[in-house]
């Protein structure tokens, strides 16, 4: 793994004073950081930096002959930007690209914004052109300070070579802490051949963002504020943990697990936060949202306390900011970001620090003033929620239903494997139906929705974690994005397991045009037909590829993909109508969402009301 590098060394570093060449400084601080996997696609303009790497590794033999700095090169850079963000997700460590100049840096604008989005450390080193050539529109040269500033945590250009070491370094900083992110260093080929002194220690001074997060980690509970917040659930008879993704990013999975079960307060999650609470706890409700379930979705109705944990009440959760938990008489808010109190709902009670220790001492608050009550009726009502409006599909149809595919999965798998999906349908369906017992499970493109990132995430995720199954479900339109990846997986020998769910064109488009464009299948019932799947995944090295069209084979198909050794790859034929349900519009509160025709729901609403000029 990208182990995080110690703090403050007490000892002067071994190769201190040495003279290094930029190049085998920016290896040497990669290596300092405990980097052990970099993704990437050479070129010209980076050449030197990936020669300093086999430089590196050719000095620092491992006793079990592996490469201390194992180069894996994708299809393409975009690729690589998905491995390093399917790693870093899976592991909680920073994940690294290496791209050359212009096309390569380009090419890794989505994944960093998709990193940015979702909050996810990466760092990415790019080659440019020799600094005396920057802004003259030199061969393969590209603005990438002015292109990743739009979209990333922090992007340097590096031009003074002095600096280059406390950069990189800084850079592994500003990825890691506060809320994370991909962080963009740009080098000119003349930096990396430059030579001076190695220091081994240092920082660019970024004291602005220090001060700033200094603050955040200072900010303790007071008792005060313990006081006010157990007053609020004293009050309440039916509080809900609604829990986002920052819970997994702090580390606070175990602290908010205690909390909850201490006081018995049910949990419901974030596209994002899948794994932070068991699924299979008696009081997880699973997902909330735009596609959350429906129990989920009616506790958050029905909850009287929202304690809101490293969430922002974005738009696929709080579609109606003012109709969201309407019966709440009192919100509470952790966070690690001062921008995300108050920006779209308010909080009555509200928190900036670091969830893990926070969670950690209210519950220690609660605990020396004896605090002590039960929500049993509570209780029941999430019990009766749960059976009632459970997730269901049509079980009798004939044709293989997506469900019962992840349904048998599940089986197997029982909540302990990493999940992958691309975008669409399948990884709604996907966040629906799998178990999740421990966070780092749950690896997909949530904010931006980014078709494409599932096979990639899934060859990073297990090289972060070969211990694992890791597996990407993913369709027949997203997969199609980097379908080039497949070839990645077999050349390393990655044991990932690829599921296409093939309807046949874009499913959730297509559903969005059945229910608000009057059928109009305009681009999504495309004709893209003529894709072999299986002869592809056999072309770049599968030993495992089949395709499954008949519903009775389901059981024996699923048992012997799971239980091959190495790549497998396979095809399932579903249902084309199959819709993913439930669904909220956007823009409407939960009291019109959709169930569909096999989830039981509370009301029916009149769906036809949404504005077509919104976004799905």
């Amino acid at each position: 793994m990208n182990k995080q590098a110690k703090t403050a060394p007490s000892t002067p570093h071994p190769r201190a004073g040495e003279t290094l060449s930029g190049a085998d400084t920016v290896i040497q601080v990669m290596a300092d950081e405990g980097v052990r996997t970099i993704f990437g696609y050479s070129g010209g303009a980076i050449l030197p930096i990936y020669d300093a790497v086999f430089r590196h590794n050719d000095h620092h033999v491992e006793p079990n002959a592996e490469p201390a700095i194992q180069l894996v090169v994708p299809a393409n850079e975009q690729g690589a930007g998905f491995m390093a963000a399917g790693y870093a997700r899976a592991s909680g460590e920073v994940g690294v690209v290496m791209v050359t100049s212009g096309p390569g840096a380009t090419n890794t604008v989505t994944p960093v914004r998709d990193s940015m989005a979702d909050s996810v450390p990466m760092v990415v080193i790019c080659g440019q052109v020799p600094t005396a050539a920057v802004g003259t529109d030199a061969f393969q040269e590209a603005p990438v300070s002015a292109i990743m500033g739009a979209v990333a945590k922090h992007v340097f250009l590096v031009t003074d070579a002095e600096k280059l070491e406390a950069t990189v370094r800084s850079a592994f900083e500003l990825a890691r802490t506060g809320r994370p992110g991909p962080v963009v260093v740009d080098i000119p080929k003349d930096i990396q051949n430059w030579d001076g002194p190695y220091n081994g220690a240092g920082t660019l001074p970024l004291h602005g963002y220090r001060r700033r997060l200094a603050k955040v980690k200072a900010n303790n509970l007071s008792d005060d504020a313990c006081e006010r917040f157990y007053t609020l659930l004293s009050e309440s008879d039916r509080p809900l943990i609604y829990a986002g993704g920052g819970v997994i990013n702090a580390n606070a999975t175990k602290a908010m697990r205690r909390f909850a079960n201490e006081y018995g307060i049910p949990v419901t999650t974030t596209l994002m936060a899948l794994g932070a609470s068991d699924t299979t706890h008696p009081l997880a409700l699973h997902m909330l949202g735009m596609h959350g379930v429906a129990s989920a979705n009616y506790a958050v109705e029905d909850c009287d306390f929202l304690i809101a944990t490293g969430a922002r009440f974005d738009d696929r959760v709080a579609g109606n900011p003012g109709q969201f938990a309407p019966r709440a008489k009192n919100i509470a808010h952790f966070d690690v970001d001062f921008a995300e109190i108050g920006k779209v709902k308010r909080a009555n009670w509200h928190h900036v620090g670091m969830l893990e220790r926070d969670l950690t001492d209210l519950l220690a608050y609660g605990r020396r003033i004896g605090f002590a009550k039960k929500f049993d009726e509570w209780h029941e009502e999430i019990a009766a929620l749960k059976s009632e409006h459970a997730m269901n599909y049509d079980r009798d149809s004939e044709l293989i239903q997506p469900y019962a595919v992840i349904e048998e999965i599940n089986k197997h798998t029982k909540g302990e494997a990493i999940i992958s999906t691309g975008v669409g349908q399948h990884q709604m369906w996907a966040a629906q139906y799998f178990d999740f017992r421990e966070p780092r499970l749950w690896l997909t493109s949530g904010s931006m929705g980014t078709m494409g990132f599932g096979l990639p995430a899934a060859i990073g995720a297990q090289f972060a974690r070969p211990d694992r199954t890791v597996i990407d479900i993913d369709g027949d339109g997203s997969i199609r994005m980097n379908i080039g990846e497949l070839e990645t997986a077999t050349t390393y020998n990655t044991p990932v397991k690829v599921i296409v769910l093939n309807n046949f064109g874009d499913g959730m488009v297509r559903q969005w045009q059945k229910l608000y464009f009057g059928g109009r299948m305009s681009g999504s019932d495309k004709s893209l037909h003529s894709k072999d799947f299986v002869r592809a995944a056999e072309a770049d090295g599968f030993k495992f590829a089949k395709r499954l069209e008949h519903k009775d084979d389901l059981p024996a198909v699923i048992h012997e993909f799971m239980e091959f050794e190495g790549p497998a790859f396979l095809e399932v034929i579903i249902d084309r109508d199959a819709g993913v349900y439930p669904m909220v519009g956007p823009g409407l509160s939960y009291d019109n969402m959709i169930t569909g025709e096999w989830i039981k729901s509370r009301e029916k609403p009149a769906h036809d009301t949404l504005d077509p000029s919104e976004m799905f």
